[in-house]
This record gives C-alpha cells, sequence and structure tokens, in this order.
C-alpha cells in the first residue's frame, strides 16, 4: 500500500507554523512524542484540491540546521530524513513572518538547499501592512525559486491557494540528495537574505526606513563597537561630573546634621551610636544616591531607546571568543545593577554548561553597590583635573575600573569553558526593536524606584550593619594609649585578617572593613566612616569628610589596591546564596568564592607593588 505524501511545516519560532497548521488541519489531528524524545509531535490529515489526502507535521521552532536545543534536533532529523520513526518528507510548507523578513530568510535559504519540492507561506502580511510594510511575493517568489502564497493563517486567509501549491509540490522532482543542503558561511548566508528582503520589499514607512539607516551604523562591525564604547565613556564621564553639585549638598547635610546631634546630646555612647555609628556610616553612603542615579538614567535610556538590543548583538562578537554568546549578556548586563537578578536571569540560558559560566562570571561585572566604593576612593586620591583638555580624570579611572571588570570576565570565562565547563559554543539570533524615543513617565519611574531600592538598602542592611560594627568597635573600651581599632572585638577580628591582606598593602582599617563588606559592598564605605570617626581625637575630627580622613591614613598604592580589589571581591552573601540556589548545592558557591578571592588578591598585590615600585 502506498503510503500518502508527507509534508513538514517547518520555520522560525513565532512565525504561525501552529497557527497555519491548524488553519489547514483542522479538527484532524492528533498529538504524540517523537520516538526516544521528548518533543511533541502534532500530525494532521489535510485534503488538497483534487481530493488527495496528504500528512501535515508541525514541526519545533528552529532558526538554523545547526541545532542548540532537542527542539532543533528534532526538525534538522527530520527534515534530513535522520529521525528516528519519521520517514523523509516529501515536501515541505516552510513559513516566514513577514513582519521579520530578513532574519527568517536565513533559515529558509538554508532549507531550500536541501532540494526538497517546497512552498513558502508568507504569513502575517496584515501586520506588515500594519507597520507600513509592502511585499511583493512574486519578486520573493523569484529570488527564492520556489512558490510564494500570502496567508494570514489566523484569518483563514490563502488557505486554497496554499493547498494548490502544496499539491504542485507533492508532485515535483527532488532536485539535490537532501542533507547536502549549501556549504555558504553563514554571514554569506545572511547577506543574501538581507539582499533578497531588500528587492522583495516595495514599499515601508520613514521609520522603518530610518531603523535600518542608524543600524547600518550602529551595528556596523567597526563603528557600532567604537560608538558603543563611547557611550560607555560619556556614561561614566557623567557619574562624576553630573553628580559633583548633589554630593557635596548630600554631604553637607549629613555633617550638619552630626554637629546638631553632637549639641543636642551629651557625650557618652548614645551620641556616640547616632553621630559615629549611624549617622556616619550611612551618610557615607547615602551621599553616593546622585552617581547610581546618573548611571541608571543612562541604563534606563538605553533600553527605553532599543539600543541595549543592539549592545548585546555587538557583544556577541566579543563573547564568542570566549565561548559564551549574546544569550549570556542580557545575564550579565542585569549584574550591573546587582548581581542577584543577573544569575537569576540566566534561566533563559538553555545550555547548562554556558548558563554556569555566566552565573560564575556574573559577580565581576561591576554592580552598584561597589559605585559607592569606587567614588570615595577616586575622590579621595585622584585630582579632579582635565585630560587631553576635554575628559575628566576621576571619569576615566571609574570608566577604566569597569572595562577592568568587564575584561576579567571574558578571561575568566575562557578558562571556564576551556576546563570545567568546557563546551561548544552556541550561535545567538535576536530580532531588533524598532529606535523610539523615551517616555519621560518610565525614565522617572524607573529612577525613583532604583532610589527607593538604594535608600531601603541603606535604612537596612548598611544601618544594622553598622549598629553592628559601632558595637564591635565600642566594646571594650580602649585602654590607656590604646585605640577602639585596637582593643574592640572587631579590631582583633580584623587583627586577624591583616595577616592575610597585609602583604598586598592593606591596613587594619581596611582588614576591619572587607569584614562587614560581605553582607553589602557599600558597606565598606559605612565600615570605615564608623571605624575613623570611633578612632577619632575629638569632635572635629569625627565630623571631618571621609575623603579627608582617607588621604592622612593611605597612600596612593594602598588606594590603587584597594580599587582593584573591589573589581574582583568575593560578593556579598546575598549573591551567594542565589548561586547556591541556582546551582543546587555548594559545590559551585564555593568555587566562585575561592576564585574571586584569589584573583581579587592577586590584582590588588599586582597594584600595590607595582604602583610602588614606580614610587607612587
Amino acid at each position: 500500500m502506498t503510503s500518502i505524501p508527507l509534508v513538514a511545516v517547518v520555520g522560525n519560532p513565532n512565525a504561525g507554523k501552529s497557527a497555519l497548521f491548524n488553519m489547514l488541519t483542522g479538527a484532524r489531528q492528533k498529538v504524540g512524542n517523537y520516538p526516544g524524545v521528548t518533543v511533541e509531535r502534532k500530525s494532521g490529515r489535510v485534503f488538497l484540491p483534487d481530493g488527495r489526502p496528504i500528512e501535515l507535521v508541525d514541526l519545533p521552532g528552529a532558526y538554523s540546521l545547526d541545532p542548540s536545543s532537542p527542539d532543533e534536533e528534532v526538525t534538522r532529523d527530520v527534515v534530513l530524513g535522520k529521525q528516528e520513526g519519521e520517514r523523509l518528507p516529501d515536501a515541505l510548507l516552510l513559513v516566514l513572518d513577514a513582519t521579520n523578513l530578513d532574519n527568517h530568510l536565513r533559515f529558509a535559504l538554508q532549507l531550500i538547499a536541501l532540494g526538497l519540492p517546497t512552498v513558502v507561506a508568507l504569513n502575517m502580511v496584515d501586520l506588515a501592512r500594519r507597520d507600513g510594510l509592502e511585499i511583493d511575493p512574486q519578486v520573493l517568489e523569484r529570488e527564492l525559486g520556489v512558490p510564494v502564497v500570502s496567508t494570514v493563517a489566523v484569518r483563514r486567509r490563502g488557505t486554497d491557494e496554499l493547498r494548490e501549491a502544496i499539491s504542485e509540490a507533492v508532485t515535483a522532482a527532488r532536485l539535490v540528495r537532501p542533507g547536502t543542503g549549501t556549504a555558504e558561511s553563514f554571514t554569506t548566508v545572511q547577506r543574501r537574505a538581507r539582499e533578497i528582503a531588500r528587492a522583495a520589499i516595495v514599499g515601508e514607512t520613514v521609520v522603518r526606513r530610518t531603523t535600518h539607516l542608524i543600524d547600518s551604523v550602529a551595528l556596523h562591525p567597526v563603528a557600532g563597537p567604537i560608538i558603543f564604547g563611547l557611550i560607555m565613556f560619556f556614561m561614566f564621564q557623567a557619574v562624576f561630573a553630573w553628580s559633583a553639585v548633589p554630593a557635596d549638598w548630600i554631604d553637607g547635610r549629613v555633617g550638619d546634621l552630626q554637629g546638631a546631634i553632637a549639641a543636642a546630646l551629651p557625650e557618652g555612647l548614645l551620641r556616640s551610636l547616632l553621630v559615629d555609628g549611624v549617622v556616619a556610616g550611612v551618610g557615607a553612603v547615602i551621599v553616593f544616591l546622585p552617581q547610581i542615579l546618573i548611571l541608571f538614567l543612562f541604563i534606563l535610556l538605553l533600553e527605553a531607546t532599543g539600543y541595549m538590543v543592539r549592545a548585546a548583538f555587538l557583544m556577541d562578537r566579543l563573547m564568542a571568543r570566549v565561548g559564551l554568546s549574546g544569550h549570556a549578556f542580557i545575564p550579565l548586563l542585569s549584574s550591573f545593577a546587582c548581581a542577584v537578578p543577573g544569575i537569576m536571569a540566566t534561566r533563559t540560558i538553555e545550555d547548562p554548561k554556558h548558563r554556569l559560566t555566566t552565573i560564575l562570571i556574573a559577580p565581576l561585572m561591576t554592580c552598584s553597590a561597589r559605585l559607592p566604593v569606587y567614588a570615595i576612593i577616586i575622590g579621595a586620591f585622584i585630582p579632579e583635573r582635565a585630560v587631553a583638555g576635554a575628559f575628566g580624570l576621576q571619569g576615566l579611572v571609574l570608566f577604566g575600573l569597569y572595562v577592568i571588570g568587564i575584561i576579567g570576565a571574558l578571561v575568566a570565562a575562557l578558562f571556564l569553558r576551556l576546563s570545567v565547563t568546557r563546551g561548544t559554543h552556541r550561535g545567538f539570533l535576536l530580532e531588533m526593536p524598532k529606535y523610539q524615543l523615551p517616555q519621560l513617565r518610565d525614565i522617572v519611574l524607573g529612577l525613583w524606584q532604583r532610589a527607593l531600592i538604594f535608600l531601603k538598602r541603606a535604612g537596612t542592611i548598611i544601618l544594622v550593619s553598622t549598629i553592628l560594627l559601632w558595637v564591635l568597635l565600642s566594646v571594650p573600651q580602649p585602654r590607656p594609649g590604646e585605640t577602639a581599632l585596637e582593643s574592640s572585638i572587631a579590631g582583633k577580628v580584623a587583627s586577624g585578617l591583616e595577616v592575610v591582606v597585609r602583604p598586598i598593602g592593606f591596613n587594619h582599617e581596611i582588614a576591619l572593613a572587607l569584614i562587614p563588606a560581605m553582607a553589602a559592598r557599600e558597606v565598606a564605605v559605612s565600615a570605615l566612616a564608623t571605624a575613623y570617626a570611633i578612632d577619632a581625637d575629638d569632635e572635629t575630627a569625627a565630623e571631618q569628610p571621609l575623603k579627608e580622613r582617607l588621604r592622612g591614613r593611605w597612600s596612593l598604592p594602598t588606594a590603587l589596591a584597594f580599587l582593584a580589589w573591589f573589581v574582583f571581591a568575593p560578593q556579598c552573601l546575598s549573591t551567594i546564596a542565589v548561586t547556591r540556589r541556582e546551582t543546587n548545592g555548594w559545590k559551585w558557591p564555593a568555587f566562585m568564592l575561592g576564585y574571586l578571592f584569589t584573583l581579587a588578591w592577586l590584582a590588588a598585590g599586582a597594584t600595590y607593588w607595582t604602583a610602588t615600585a614606580l614610587g607612587l
């Protein structure tokens, strides 16, 4: 008995394949799994215009014949005739999204090159027209060399024409043996796809033409990275230049509050707690709120305009060289705000080793909690002067710290992918949104939410850590000839850690600050402020700005080493906890702590030894 023809429905995810399949088969469907694979197999019966039946099978969405998931493996094996229990299709029904033609044509060219009789369903033409896009199916048919039928599957438009085209395809001769396909490179196929899309698009709106024009520059292999680097450079210049006035105002109000409390309360533990502990510690962190908001202003603007997705595309080229792909960009970008949501965002990465690598390097992205640490040290030790007559030296140093963190993450990823997370590189495809003007309301709301999050941390984690540190610095009271930093509980604990960090130029106060910094990075600033306030000789010295105290206590090599430490420093407790949850054990959190502590110690040491040798 002769089996009925088999036609496979193929295309990218979200092209409307399932809607088209349902339109053609109606209720004549059955669902199961492919043999040996937990991937759904949906098939149905379709009757052609001459009454002949065919079997239609709806394949999982795929981006190429080089699979990166079990779903894509099934699609590849079916169209090549390699799927267990599945015969080679007699024809392909290739579904393209008319609103995203050039991206979908990449896979289409690969499939057409197999030589199987193929019919193209140009789907969602109504949405394309709504967006001001007019596509000529005849031009597309001529360029592809296969029949093209315009369809709107959700409205059952194009059904008869599609059945007629399929009827002709299942009786056509195959051109080549399926499986040979095209040997062209991905770049060549992409270039050809764009040429075909440009030829078939006979009309488009000014918005679409403008988007393509901007992308021709923004995504250029040479100009694109340069533009991205300039945007980042300007952002970090602005963090210092624009925040100076509001930061100085907040710093002044913190000093006024300390003076008012000192004048209103008699000398004693309560006044010391409020002035040296709460206000000195929390105030030293709150003063950096303007810088954090300016940083997030740029991030929100880049997201709202549609440029952030382009940045992911640009970074894919760089990350591919270290075994990662653009899929890791969004989690890593989220880690600039905080590593916790960044690590949680890796759930979208399908490859487990790729995901694990991203989790392990996410802490190397410079989170916003590091910004107060960077700002206080840069403000205290880096002169506020221009370089080349246009660029602020402080902004250049901050930009350099972020760049070092990114380079460190990429180098760490390379070593991880060559060792403990060895695996193959996965391709990266994404759809570019339209450029648009950001909405003022959305930007203001985003900044307000970020400010609340920062102030909440200041009022909870930082406040509690500061009070606890004040207690540990105040008990027991120093004996004559001793200081609180020497005789207190916190001081004695710091003495133990000082043995480890003294070779890299760290002093007793830094060793003390590193311990509570495990709760939150910015606590290092409040810890230093509290320690120096308690250790001050008089009230005037206690109210002295932290920057002034650091200049008198630290050498420049020590300050630079402190910055280098925090580029790679072991993460806060929240990051360790979320890593443990996402990796289902303590193995990888312990590994993360170990390699980050080693990197931080070596980076700080190399910086200190080099700066000292140079006589800085």
